[in-house]
């Protein structure tokens, strides 16, 4: 008699436990349920987003003020004058090299017809045809 009380209370207590599982997969699944579930998790996901964006903003601030200290932006750059720069003189024993025919480098002029003093030799005053310098006709109509 004992082992049939007992089997009567574990089929009752199983039968307790079930009906409760079935009542809350119902109240689980009704549209209410379904529309709070979502809006939590909806919530959830748009707090991890700003947490995300926020994290990104203070990385991207962080990696800004080290490439502005790199690049001296941040004001502690020291300038250093611009340095004289100085004309190329041949040294003893070096040779220039010429271009490559057909090259672009070959179609410009030498270096010993643009250099300052050819130039200045090779300015002569011109003057007008008759020795008049004046540009005026001997009439004075000009």
């Amino acid at each position: 008699m004992v082992r049939r009380i007992f089997w009567m209370a574990v089929g009752a207590g199983a039968t307790v436990w079930a009906m409760n599982k079935a009542n809350e997969a119902v109240h689980r699944l009704t549209p209410d349920s379904l529309s709070g579930t979502a809006a939590r998790g909806a919530l959830h996901l748009g707090d991890a987003a700003k947490r995300f964006a926020r994290d990104v903003r203070a990385g991207m601030a962080e990696r800004e003020g080290q490439l502005r200290a790199d690049l001296g932006l941040d004001g502690t750059a020291v300038v250093e004058p611009p340095r004289t720069r100085r004309a190329l003189r041949p040294e003893p024993g070096h040779r220039a090299i010429s271009a490559a025919p057909g090259s672009p480098a070959a179609a410009l002029p030498s270096s010993r017809s643009t250099t300052p003093e050819i130039i200045a030799e090779t300015r002569q005053p011109r003057g007008l045809p008759g020795g008049n310098q004046t540009g005026r006709t001997p009439d004075g109509v000009g």
